[in-house]
């Protein structure tokens, strides 16, 4: 007789406002994504050609900041639909740089950047990119988050001891581990 079905952790990854530096630390936690692989199955992330978050997502690692209409769309997707949701970096905990323009207001970044900066056909796009949110915020500010895993980025060590004490059932602390 065989051993029953252990039934895998299905895990996700979203990027939001950010600079991707937090999936680049997570891939750089190298052949120890190999120990972990059997234990997951990875149903949604850069890496996999699924266009809409699926139910059932048992954790969610978010990278970025909140920061246009189609960020908060998708958070608030992504909270409903997980059980554990981890703010992953600085991005995701505090605004960090996406938060920068605050101070200016979105209007103003936009114009900057189309129509002061621009050499050829200046304009504000209205199409393709996301209409920008007043101000960009943390995820916390929009939804709740159950773990923080500060950095910009994380260390691999670090999102490694995170996923490790999550796959095992545990609630990380990322700030006794690394603090």
């Amino acid at each position: 007789m065989s051993a029953p079905a252990v039934s895998k952790v299905r895990l996700a990854t979203v990027w939001l406002d950010g600079c991707s530096g937090c999936h680049m630390s997570l891939l750089d936690t190298d052949e120890r994504l190999i120990e972990i692989a059997p234990l997951i199955e990875l149903v949604y992330g850069p890496l996999v050609d699924l266009k809409e978050f699926p139910q059932g997502v048992d954790v969610t690692l978010v990278e970025g900041a909140v920061s246009s209409e189609e960020d908060l769309h998708k958070i608030r997707q992504v909270r409903a639909r997980t059980r554990v949701l981890v703010s992953l970096g600085d991005c995701a905990v505090s605004g960090n740089v996406p938060a920068m323009r605050n101070k200016f207001g979105a209007q103003a970044v936009l114009k900057r950047a189309y129509l002061e900066n621009a050499t050829l056909d200046a304009q504000i796009p209205r199409e393709i990119i996301p209409r920008l949110l007043s101000e960009s915020r943390p995820v916390h500010e929009v939804v709740p988050v159950d773990v923080y895993v500060p950095g910009c980025p994380p260390p691999a060590d670090l999102i490694f001891s995170v996923l490790s004490d999550l796959l095992a059932g545990k609630t990380p602390n990322p700030a006794a581990k690394f603090g």
